[in-house]
């Protein structure tokens, strides 16, 4: 099978959980999966000039990158060390790379910037990332459960919110 590098960020949108297991297991991909993050940041940033300028696409760029990290460590912790099922078995490499991946929908955000429906692109791709996420979590993690990723990422989700709202308050 083919795998270019745009071809995988296809089939991550498309949440081909083979995808996020070949993503997991190709160590040299953790590139690939930083460049799908700045990708998609890029396209959320811009979508967002006509609100901050280019200031606002540069800030939304780091805090994805940032924000991917924290995000893969999280996950990591929560899911490998707070709740594993038998077959867990990860390291921060395979969640890198297959939490990169699952920003792929997130190009959609680019529609931000049509009048009338860019908000609606910008919410549909948070969405589809948010599905991507619980996938490459399931994958990632060796769960059998698709509702324990969904929990995985919930946590997380919180947590992040909870860390993003200290953060701009300090």
């Amino acid at each position: 099978m083919d795998n270019t590098f745009i071809e995988r960020m296809v089939r991550a949108a498309k949440l081909d959980a083979e995808l996020y297991e070949e993503v997991e297991a190709d160590r040299s991909a953790t590139g690939q999966a930083a460049a799908v993050v700045v990708i998609s940041s890029v396209a959320a940033g811009i979508a967002m000039l006509p609100y901050g300028g280019p200031p606002r696409l540069v800030g939304a760029t780091i805090g994805a990158l940032l924000g991917w990290l924290i995000w893969a460590g999280l996950t990591y912790l929560i899911g490998a060390k707070l709740l594993p099922e038998p077959q867990t078995r990860t390291d921060m490499g395979e969640l890198l790379r297959t939490i990169g991946f699952s920003s792929s929908p997130g190009v959609i955000r680019l529609g931000g910037l049509i009048p009338g429906i860019g908000p609606l692109l910008v919410w549909a791709g948070q969405i589809w990332m948010l599905a991507a996420m619980i996938v490459a979590v399931r994958q990632a993690l060796d769960y059998r459960s698709t509702w324990r990723a969904v929990g995985v990422c919930l946590i997380g989700w919180l947590i992040m919110i909870g860390i993003t709202t200290l953060f701009l308050l300090g």
